[in-house]
């Protein structure tokens, strides 16, 4: 009787163990949010997102204040329409405008968000004109190539 209480015990143990990882990996993976506050949405639109992703930070001065909800291909447009959820506790001036950054050189893409000066605060359904498309660094560095490879060549004598 007292083996089959500690295997109990035991089994309990482990399941507990397998639940908390579980969580720990979803949650580090970005693909579970647990939220309890009220969110608003708020939609815009970009030429390009480069690799941005459902479930993106959204952040004003670093501090995340909301997360990417839904991206779809607007067909009108041919522009990428990004819905964000945003904190009811952080408002934003309509005016606001959004850019899709990177963090650090080669990180995961997020959207930030520049607070405006109008009077009026973004509500539930607006939509936010002022966007600024992703840099892809591959479109920079072919760029790059290719205007280095515009430039005459200069003479070994340094005067062309």
């Amino acid at each position: 009787m007292q083996r089959s209480k500690n295997d109990v015990w035991v089994g309990l143990f482990v399941l507990l163990g397998a639940v908390a990882v579980l969580f720990l990996a979803l949650k580090s993976a970005n693909l579970l949010q647990m939220s309890f506050s009220k969110d608003y949405e708020v939609t815009a639109k970009f030429d390009n997102i480069g690799g941005l992703k459902t479930g993106a930070a959204v952040k004003s001065a670093g501090v995340v204040v909301g997360r990417v909800k839904q991206i779809v291909f607007d067909g009108e447009s041919f522009q990428a329409q990004v819905t964000l959820a945003l904190q009811s506790k952080n408002e934003f001036p309509k005016d606001s405008s959004l850019s899709i950054l990177t963090s650090g050189l080669l990180g995961e893409q997020y959207v930030g968000i520049v607070p405006g000066a109008d009077e009026k605060n973004l509500a539930a359904g607006d939509r936010i004109g002022s966007t600024q498309s992703a840099i892809v660094l591959e479109n920079l560095i072919s760029q790059f190539l290719y205007s280095k490879a515009a430039e005459p060549a200069k003479s070994e004598g340094g005067k062309p």
